[in-house]
């Protein structure tokens, strides 16, 4: 057996590869620089750890979003592999550590973003790393080109430098042609081979509904699908909620899923809508990065993304198992001019990015030349109060800055407490004999978190505090106090966002923002929404459609709204021609007679039928209507 089978059985339970699978998987396993372009729910990560498993040294994955890291993480410490994250919710002594233990061979899987490529730090780091592998994962984010084009993305290259003949696999659900290209030419790829599966579903629908009420329409579907699993996405929070309300006074049990929810809520949704405990999950698209649910019966765009990759790879949660599922868009009037006002409102004036930097740099206190690599928790409402700046061009002005390769931004989200000790086993019996009121606490840390000495852990204070029968504000003034005689290392608790410096504060006059960033985004920006706008409004087969815009061909699918409609029509012209000629082998009969015959039936077809079968010579005029005489 070749060892990536036997690794693909030992570790995943499979006994054979999915179609196109093992020619990536051997491409990279034998040192070949890689295109890999499959659908969402192809199995893209399986090909880029197997390799990683099965060459020697570090595998480096680079990834956008914290999400999508964590969840391959901890998919791969479930399965007994050594991964971990680098992300912007952990502290400098964290990140040091972590790179450490990479240096050493301490960890198989390196998860990290694009923007911390550009760090000293990092940089030092991996030049001493035994390095197996380089992934580019969700590939689509270098290109300009691309829905969701990522500038730091456009530095991985450099990476080589270091370790030329290293590998790198890049992988994407949404390319079009000039995406390919542009990842290839901007990775510097040589001589790569480039798998491209067919993105083609036969096993789902794509449908649009034009609706006068959406809740309703909604509310319909989601009847007709009873204990079905399906995803319903929202564009925003706010939305998630009231579908959420709405549906649940339907009598109608829902989870929900969004950026705010905390680790224990989203753990707490994410279990109960794996075993099926729920059937309905309501999301931002912060729902679905990595999640492989494979009965997933239909997915309900109740508001939709403004281009097709992003509604692509949506809808494509659906039907992973292949069997047959739907996936749906509820259309109604105002939801064109709305979704063109949040394109526009994306790119507010760069001189308000500006202003939204100094404020920002004003509010944490920092000095010019002062901030590298440092984070800071920011409430953006008081931002805003304070500077007398609007939220949602604040929050879009910190978006673009991020893209300028100024600042990381981490969303709204809930950090945990993170914790661990940062002196040795002697040095903390003689400081816990020395001070006995956090006696208990230190024991109960070594007990309760085997490795904290070497690793960083969550803490629960609600649970901490229990066990040790003291209140949370007790439990936080005895870390206070761990910290504070540098027994711990911490990174506490916050559920405001979290901004990253990646360079120091530039005077105003040395602040700019980029046209690969502002003006040209924004011109392709408009021109995805335009290609969105088409498909929801077109008059073809949707699937067509949606391949031919990824440069693949296909034929009618036969299963979209349009294609329904053209299957229906087609049958109702059948029935009303079958209908005429059975009432013409009784007698002849004029226009007038026929229309009298069929009250059901309008005028206008009856004509076009009756110039059909002349036309075919199934019916004769001669002031009526009769059928030819035939030898």
């Amino acid at each position: 057996m070749k060892k990536s089978q036997e690794i693909l059985k030992k570790y995943w339970g499979f006994d054979s590869f999915r179609v196109t699978q093992e020619d990536i998987i051997d491409s990279v396993i034998y040192g070949k620089d890689t295109l890999a372009l499959m659908p969402t729910g192809g199995g893209k990560s399986i090909c880029f750890q197997i390799p990683g498993i099965a060459r020697e040294g570090i595998c480096i994955v680079i990834s956008p979003l914290i999400s999508l890291m964590q969840d391959q993480v901890d998919q791969l410490e479930a399965k007994g592999i050594r991964a971990k994250a680098i992300t912007s919710m952990m502290s400098y002594r964290e990140i040091d550590i972590t790179l450490d233990n990479a240096k050493f061979e301490g960890i198989d899987f390196l998860y990290t973003s694009p923007e911390r490529l550009q760090s000293r730090l990092f940089i030092e780091r991996f030049k001493q790393m035994n390095v197996s592998l380089i992934v580019v994962d969700e590939a689509h984010c270098i290109s300009e080109w691309g829905h969701d084009f990522r500038p730091p993305y456009r530095k991985i290259s450099d990476l080589r430098k270091h370790h030329p003949n290293v590998p790198i696999i890049a992988l994407t659900a949404t390319a079009t042609k000039e995406v390919k290209e542009d990842i290839i030419l901007q990775l510097e790829l040589k001589n790569p081979n480039v798998f491209e599966s067919s993105f083609q579903r036969a096993n789902l629908s794509y449908e649009v509904h034009k609706v006068e009420n959406k809740e309703e329409a909604l509310l319909k579907w989601v009847q007709k699908f009873p204990h079905m699993c399906g995803i319903i996405y929202c564009q925003t929070r706010k939305s998630v909620k009231e579908v959420a309300n709405f549906l649940l006074n339907q009598g109608i049990k829902t989870g929900i899923y969004h950026g705010g929810l905390d680790a224990v809520q989203r753990n707490l949704m994410m279990n109960t809508w794996m075993k099926d405990e729920i059937h309905v999950m309501i999301a931002t698209n912060a729902f679905g990065m990595g999640i492989d649910k494979p009965n997933v019966r239909y997915v309900i765009h109740f508001e939709f993304p403004n281009n097709i990759e992003a509604y692509f790879q949506e809808a494509g949660r659906a039907g992973r198992d292949g069997k047959e599922s739907r996936t749906l868009v509820l259309l109604n009037q105002r939801d064109i001019s709305s979704t063109h006002e949040t394109v526009q409102k994306q790119f507010p004036p760069i001189q308000t990015v500006k202003s939204t930097y100094r404020a920002l740099c004003n509010y944490l206190k920092l000095a010019i030349g002062s901030g590298e690599g440092e984070s800071f928790p920011i409430d953006l409402k008081a931002l805003c109060n304070i500077y007398k700046l609007e939220v949602i061009e604040t929050y879009q002005s910190l978006k673009i800055l991020e893209m300028n390769g100024d600042i990381l931004f981490n969303e709204s989200v809930l950090n945990p407490t993170r914790i661990k000790f940062s002196v040795g086993n002697t040095v903390l019996y003689s400081f816990q004999i020395k001070y006995e009121k956090v006696a208990k606490l230190i024991s109960f840390l070594s007990r309760s978190y085997p490795g904290i000495f070497d690793h960083y852990f969550d803490l629960d204070e609600v649970i901490c505090s229990s066990k040790l029968k003291i209140t949370t504000k007790e439990l936080e003034q005895q870390l206070q106090f761990l910290e504070q005689n540098g027994i711990i290392d911490i990174t506490w608790k916050t559920d405001l966002p979290k901004v990253t410096f990646l360079h120091e504060r530039l005077p105003d006059d040395y602040m700019r923002v980029s046209d690969e960033v502002y003006h040209n985004r924004k011109i392709r920006a408009f021109r995805r929404w335009d290609n969105m706008q088409t498909y929801l409004l077109t008059s073809h087969c949707r699937e067509q459609f949606i391949l031919h815009y990824f440069g693949q061909d296909v034929a009618l699918c036969g299963k979209c709204d349009y294609c329904r409609a053209i299957r229906k029509e087609k049958l109702a012209r059948a029935q009303i021609i079958a209908r005429i000629l059975s009432q013409l082998e009784v007698q002849a009969m004029s226009l007038d007679e026929i229309i009298a015959q069929n009250p059901t039936i309008q005028e206008e077809q009856i004509k076009n039928v009756l110039q059909q079968l002349i036309l075919e010579e199934e019916v004769v005029f001669g002031g009526r209507y009769h059928l030819p005489l035939r030898n």
